[in-house]
């Protein structure tokens, strides 16, 4: 076997090449034919810089035939944009963090594109170019792989993705060393050192992009899994609330055609004002639910504009003043600023309405409710408080989650089913907003939501 070692020039760099060629055609390949919308960018991100790899390391090979600013300069600026892109592509499958991630990353390329440059436009040998080259590519995927072992692989292919990049790391760190101890003399030196590192390098290169592609599928599946999952329970709270609604509003109208000519005016009319409240309550569920199943399939679309929430606060009151007042129930705006930021109108409305909704229903006769917002930092916050029943403490756990069946009669025996709540928190989170509730039985409950200020005055 090693009588096939030391591979010549030309060897390594057709392995490259045609490596990475195979690795583009695979990514793109499989980003057209079964990737969601969402993976796809993801799949374009990491294929994109494979692209740059391969026209950086054709850069590489023409050095003699080209201007050492292309074969040196340009080629490497690109070698380490393909990798910049690859790690971007990595860390987005971690959205929580991505944010800082990728500054951290945009930095770390920046520094080591410009400290490359530096050094080879200031004549530095072409030994200290490996080193630095080596060095900035180890410290690129060094947070991938550092963010990898944080997540604490669960099962053997993360195990085995995870050795893939820390295997990678330690063959790049020990080029850098060998090529310190062992300067070489020539750019493409045939020793068994460099023929070992570029097929280590390749086939490393290669089964970390399989293992991500089948990151990304597993997390597509996991996706799928709980869409389905959701879908059940969609399906099941559609059965269950709309049934009775629906019973009543078909007893009610059976009980009108069949025997309206035994009862007497006042009598039709509070059957009439019966059938009338079913009908409502059978509506705004099914607004909800179209609402919530809208935004799941993305037919929704996330539309903010500068808006002043006070004035939207006040529309909202205004329209639930007549209902509140028919329980005798103070509700009131409270706020000693005005508050502009960027928001879509008609997601912060429809969270304004389910939330004062909600309030006037679990709120008993000559209540109160107040709504307040106030600045806090760079964020805005906007409170809805009752003095109400109160949320039990098994119920105030499952708010907020699909995944959990949420009943709960209000002072008049009106159904809640935290459908309304569920649309909430879909709209707040395409904000990149919070919201969250505290209550407690028997004394009231406070329903809280925080929104980004953007453009602050």
């Amino acid at each position: 076997m090693l009588k096939l070692l030391p591979l010549d020039p030309k060897t390594i760099f057709l392995l490259y090449f045609w490596g990475n060629l195979f690795v583009c055609i695979l990514i793109f390949s499989y980003s057209l034919s079964y990737a969601s919308a969402e993976n796809r960018k993801k799949l374009n991100t990491f294929g994109f810089g494979k692209v740059l790899l391969t026209i950086g390391w054709i850069c590489i090979f023409l050095r003699g035939m080209v201007p050492d600013l292309v074969s040196i300069n340009l080629g490497n600026t690109i070698i380490l944009s393909g990798c910049w892109y690859e790690t971007i592509a990595i860390i987005s499958m971690n959205k929580s963090k991505f944010i800082r991630r990728y500054k951290i990353q945009t930095v770390l390329t920046f520094i080591a594109i410009l400290v490359f440059n530096a050094v080879a436009l200031l004549g530095g040998s072409m030994n200290i170019r490996i080193i630095i080259m080596s060095l900035g590519i180890f410290s690129i995927y060094l947070l991938p792989t550092i963010g990898y072992f944080r997540e604490k692989a669960t099962n053997l292919f993360r195990i085995f993705y995870l050795l893939c990049y820390v295997s990678f790391e330690i063959l790049i760190f020990l080029k850098a060393i060998y090529t310190y101890v062992s300067p070489q003399k020539h750019f493409f030196r045939q020793s068994t050192f460099d023929s070992l590192y570029s097929i280590g390098l390749f086939l490393l290169t290669l089964i970390g992009t399989i293992g991500f592609l089948l990151l990304v599928k597993e997390k597509q599946d996991l996706k799928i899994q709980k869409l389905l999952k959701d879908k059940n329970l969609f399906f099941s709270i559609i059965a269950h609330d709309l049934k009775g609604p629906l019973g009543s509003s078909l007893a009610l109208s059976e009980i009108l055609s069949q025997e309206i000519d035994t009862y007497s005016r006042e009598e039709i009319k509070e059957i009439t004002e019966m059938l009338h409240d079913s009908n409502k309550n059978i509506y705004k569920l099914l607004e909800n639910l179209l609402n919530w199943s809208r935004m799941q399939t993305g037919m929704i679309e996330y539309n903010p504009k500068k808006c002043e929430l006070n004035s939207l606060i006040e529309e909202n009151i205004k329209l639930h003043k007549s209902v509140a007042l028919h329980k005798n129930i103070d509700l009131r705006f409270e706020s000693i600023e005005t508050v502009s930021t960027m928001m879509d109108k008609d997601m912060i409305d429809t969270v304004l309405r389910n939330l004062l909704t909600n309030a006037i229903k679990f709120t008993e006769q000559h209540g109160e409710i107040v709504v307040s917002l106030q600045k806090t930092n760079k964020k805005v916050e906007v409170s809805i408080r009752d003095n109400g029943i109160g949320i039990p403490l098994h119920i105030q756990e499952k708010l907020f989650k699909i995944n959990e069946k949420v009943i709960q009669k209000g002072t008049e025996n009106e159904i809640g089913n935290g459908l309304g709540l569920l649309l909430c928190h879909e709209f707040i989170k395409k904000h990149r907003g919070e919201i969250w509730a505290e209550s407690k039985l028997g004394k009231g409950s406070t329903f809280k939501f925080i929104l980004p200020l953007e453009n602050r005055e």
